[in-house]
């Protein structure tokens, strides 16, 4: 099969997608996973027969076409089978993070309307048995690892659920070919969420065209190819993992599962890939590991490592401003750093690594020149969640570094007169779930979707993303959070706390602006021990600070580990209405605040 999509007109869902590929090369490897310390690969046959062993499993349980069923779990291939199991079975799959907290699960699973879970292991279980009587619609789950619970029919082991299957296939054979039969391209099949800037979780309906047409853009526009071995450890829970899977079964690549993210340096060494899909932060590790390397050495080595990384920096400032660099200490460095730069990087990677794909967050330009300049095709794209992630990339040999490349081939963008981007194509999603105003207010009656972001094209066609409309945070790790939600908790946590302001668009984690109460300041102050005479003198005082930090604690207690605050600055005065940092009404005015307090903000994230 070619590295072109071509003749799926019949195909109508994913799991037909999949089947074609499995048509295709059911000999070939699918995947590379580690088990009990060694690397062994898995074909596409065994992929199938072992996701259709799930989805016997799952009919015999009575799950039928279009019921939810969540999906909740670390990347593993287990939770690829079990995905498979439930697209096969014609059900609508509803991934969860791992790291989420039991009530945000039982929102998700509670909203959805899921009948069925599939957890990870006894962690994730546990989270479900804590708001089971929450969840009176679900009705099964099945355990991915371990042995179930005995006694309690309400949870299943996977053994368990294909020993079902097993024997539903003997009383019903036709069963699994009907429902795969069955499915349509305007069928769910994905339930993704996301958090709009109230902080309520949205479910993003995707169906199986959505998902048929990211499959044949990431293909055909040699993205994505049949030859690469790709290093997977985004989770599923996420539209960019979602849209990997898409080019996985469109392009016929290996996927090589990493065990972690902490060790997906080490599974990069052991497997080799040759190309990696990666949020910035991992772009970012990466750079300042080299910066400390370089930091690091001592003698010439160590004067030529100094000079080179002082001459990046002169060279990528000169790039933001769009002119050319050169100089006698740039030239040394290209010749006798940067390459060595370069093997370094490869050698810590497998010594394949080809491409890398950024997505899910801005990019720094930064990141992206050094990457281009030690030689590596660092490709970065955009799309959300409601685009199924897919809306423009730069291509090898077509990328201008600052952009976020192109539009797919069918993927219409318009430049809103206040420079909103909109879309419209196959690439939308049906709506939210449940939602349909909150629908109406992001897709026009002429199908064109309001990203929330500003962005404009160039001479070119290329895209770049300018600003954002919304609030709504961004980290680098590509999280999203609702800062109004996580302000309003602080402020309700303490009597002691005036103002909060959420930063971290953009960050590795979230930090936040405080001001407090005066007098109650005063009050913490005074029991303590101490005096101060200002309201700036009170804001460094050591009890205050300890109070703030135990409100902080207490939140973080409650949040997912992305969302918690991990830095706080208590500012030295309140914020005020004459200084143009409240509106009428007493809201925070954030651009503003963000932009006046930047030195306080720049101090928390000097070492990130």
């Amino acid at each position: 099969m070619t590295n072109s999509l071509a003749g799926l007109s019949q195909v109508q869902s994913v799991a037909g997608l999949f089947r074609t590929r499995l048509n295709e090369d059911a000999a070939r490897p699918a995947a590379r996973v580690k088990k009990d310390g060694a690397w062994r690969d898995i074909t596409w046959a065994e992929l199938s027969a072992s996701g259709e062993k799930v989805a016997w499993g799952l009919l015999a349980l009575g799950l039928a076409r279009g019921q939810m069923a969540a999906l909740i779990g670390a990347t593993r291939i287990e939770w690829t089978i079990c995905d498979l199991g439930v697209m096969h079975a014609g059900a609508t799959a509803v991934p969860v993070y791992h790291s989420n907290t039991a009530e945000e699960i039982r929102y998700i699973l509670d909203n959805s309307g899921a009948v069925l879970a599939i957890v990870e292991n006894a962690v994730q279980l546990k989270k479900l048995q804590a708001v089971r009587e929450k969840l009176p619609k679900l009705a099964r789950v099945i355990l991915m690892e371990g042995e179930g619970a005995p006694g309690d029919a309400w949870v299943l082991s996977l053994a368990q659920l294909t020993a079902l299957g097993a024997a539903h296939q003997t009383k019903s054979p036709n069963a699994l070919a009907d429902a795969l039969a069955a499915q349509k391209r305007d069928d769910l099949h994905t339930l993704i969420y996301t958090s709009g800037t109230t902080g309520e979780p949205k479910g993003v309906m995707i169906t199986n065209d959505n998902m048929i047409f990211a499959a044949e853009r990431t293909v055909n526009t040699g993205l994505i190819t049949r030859e690469q071995r790709h290093l997977l450890f985004l989770p599923f829970a996420h539209s960019f993992a979602q849209l990997i899977k898409c080019g996985w079964f469109g392009s016929g690549l290996m996927q090589i599962y990493a065990e972690s993210v902490d060790k997906l340096i080490d599974n990069a060494r052991e497997t080799k890939p040759t190309s990696l899909s990666a949020v910035p932060r991992v772009y970012e590790k990466v750079f300042n590991n080299a910066v400390a390397g370089a930091a690091a050495k001592t003698g010439v080595a160590g004067a030529l490592a100094h000079l080179a990384m002082r001459e990046f920096d002169a060279y990528s400032k000169a790039k933001e401003k769009g002119v050319s660099y050169s100089s006698i200490g740039f030239t040394i460095a290209k010749a006798l750093v940067f390459p060595k730069m370069r093997a370094t990087i490869s050698d810590r990677l497998g010594g394949s690594i080809q491409q890398f794909i950024s997505g899910g967050a801005p990019l720094a330009r930064k990141i992206a020149y050094f990457f281009d300049l030690l030689g590596f095709d660092i490709l970065e794209g955009y799309g959300l969640t409601e685009t199924i992630a897919i809306t423009s990339v730069n291509l090898p040999g077509a990328c201008k570094l600052g952009s976020v490349g192109r539009p797919f081939a069918d993927v219409e963008l318009m430049i809103a007169p206040d420079g909103e981007i909109l879309e419209r194509g196959r690439q939308i999603m049906r709506g939210y779930f449940n939602k349909p105003e909150a629908t109406a207010e992001v897709i026009d009656k002429d199908g064109w979707f309001h990203t929330g972001d500003i962005g404009e094209l160039d001479g070119e066609g290329y895209l770049r993303i300018t600003d954002r409309k919304k609030d709504l945070i961004k980290t680098s790790g590509g999280k999203y959070i609702a800062p109004q939600a996580i302000e309003g908790a602080i402020k309700t946590m303490s009597a002691l706390i005036s103002q909060v302001v959420v930063i971290g668009d953009g960050h590795k984690y979230v930090a936040v602006l405080i001001t407090v109460v005066e007098d109650e300041a005063r009050k913490v102050a005074v029991a303590a021990g101490e005096a101060p005479s200002s309201y700036a003198e009170l804001s460094r005082a050591k009890s205050v600070n300890a109070r703030v930090q135990e409100t902080i604690d207490k939140l973080n207690a409650t949040l997912a580990s992305y969302e918690t605050v991990k830095r706080f600055t208590i500012l030295d005065r309140d914020f005020s209405q004459d200084a143009g940092e409240l509106t009428p009404t007493l809201k925070v005015k954030r651009k503003a605040c963000i932009a006046k307090f930047k030195a306080q903000i720049d101090a928390m994230y000097a070492d990130e």
